[in-house]
C-alpha cells in the first residue's frame, strides 16, 4: 500500500503488514492473501467465542486495522455462540479455506494466536485464553518468561 501522508493511516497500514508477514511465517504460509484469510478467520472464530466484554477488551488492543478486520461484521448479541467447542472453532476458520482447506488446522490457528501474544498485553491474552474451553486453549502457545 502506499503512504497516505496521514502518519495514523500509514502507522495502521505498516502495522497491519506487521501482522500478516507474522502469521504467514508463523503458519508456514507462502501466500499474503492466505495469511489474511488466516488472520482475519481466526479473530472472528475468537471474537464469537467471546462473552462481548471480554471481546470488547479485546478488540480495544488491536491495532486500527487488524480492529477494524476483527469487528466487521460482528454481532454482539449473537456471542457468544454455542457450541463452543475445538472442533466447532476449527471448522469455523476452516470455513474460509473451503476450496483450498489449511492442511494443519491447529497450527494455522496457533500461529495466530502466537502473533495476539505478541501484540497484546500479557494480562488480556491470559483473560483471552481462560474465556476458552481447554482444548481450545491448549492451541495457544505458553506465555514467554
Amino acid at each position: 500500500m502506499s503512504n497516505t501522508g496521514i502518519a495514523t493511516l500509514d502507522g495502521a497500514t505498516n502495522q497491519a503488514n506487521i501482522w500478516l508477514n507474522e502469521v504467514a511465517q508463523s503458519a508456514h504460509l507462502d501466500d499474503e492473501n492466505h495469511a489474511y484469510r488466516l488472520l482475519r478467520a481466526t479473530l472472528h472464530a475468537l471474537r464469537d467465542w467471546l462473552n462481548v466484554d471480554e471481546a470488547a477488551d479485546l478488540g480495544a488492543q488491536l491495532p486500527t486495522l487488524v480492529r477494524g478486520i476483527y469487528y466487521e461484521g460482528w454481532n454482539p448479541s449473537a456471542t457468544p455462540i454455542h457450541p463452543r467447542t475445538k472442533d466447532d472453532f476449527v471448522a469455523n476458520v476452516q470455513a474460509a479455506f473451503r476450496a483450498d482447506p489449511l492442511r494443519n488446522p491447529d497450527l494455522a490457528i496457533g500461529a495466530v494466536f502466537s502473533v495476539l501474544s505478541r501484540h497484546v498485553a500479557a494480562g488480556e491474552i491470559e483473560q483471552v485464553r481462560h474465556a476458552l474451553q481447554k482444548p481450545l486453549r491448549d492451541l495457544w502457545p505458553e506465555a514467554q518468561p
